[in-house]
């Protein structure tokens, strides 16, 4: 069963960095570098830097199965869209719904919020996210090319599902 406990003291925020760490790793190293990954996590995920975005109104959760955390998720009010900035699951724990069951706690979320669709964004060189994403019915509707500092750029599409 997968479930979701809401990041709201140090010690979750340090769970997700050390579970960041890891995904960020596995799985971005090829598409866009060690020196640009390491960058990105000290610049979005770190412990503080989680810590700042709750603060500012982005709430985290600590994705669990059973009684393991396989991955982590954030979202905020964006317009009249819930925005999700991150889902993340340990490459381990790919295909066993999770992403699913995520959507699904997300869909909740958004109706909590009284947001109209739930938008993302994803690295346009992330084909199973996208994948991914187009099955559970969203849409690429834009690309943006994003300065991060440091000489980096995120190049993603833009995603969005309407509600029915």
């Amino acid at each position: 069963m997968t479930t979701f406990l809401k990041a709201t003291i140090d010690l979750d925020f340090k769970q997700i960095a050390v579970l960041g760490k890891i995904i960020w790793t596995e799985h971005y190293t090829p598409i866009i570098g060690s020196e640009q990954v390491t960058y990105m996590l000290a610049k979005f995920q770190s412990e503080i830097a989680i810590k700042n975005q709750v603060q500012e109104g982005t709430e985290y959760y600590i994705i669990n199965l059973e009684d393991t955390s396989v991955g982590y998720l954030s979202f905020y009010k964006k317009d009249h869209s819930l925005f999700l900035s991150k889902l993340y699951v340990l490459g381990t724990e790919r295909g066993k719904g999770i992403g699913k069951s995520a959507m699904l706690f997300l869909e909740e979320k958004r109706v909590g919020i009284n947001c109209k669709s739930i938008s993302l964004t994803v690295n346009k060189y992330n084909t199973d996210s996208i994948k991914a994403y187009e099955k559970m019915g969203f849409e690429k509707i834009d690309s943006v090319v994003m300065d991060i500092g440091n000489g980096y750029v995120m190049d993603d599409y833009v995603m969005k599902k309407e509600t029915v």
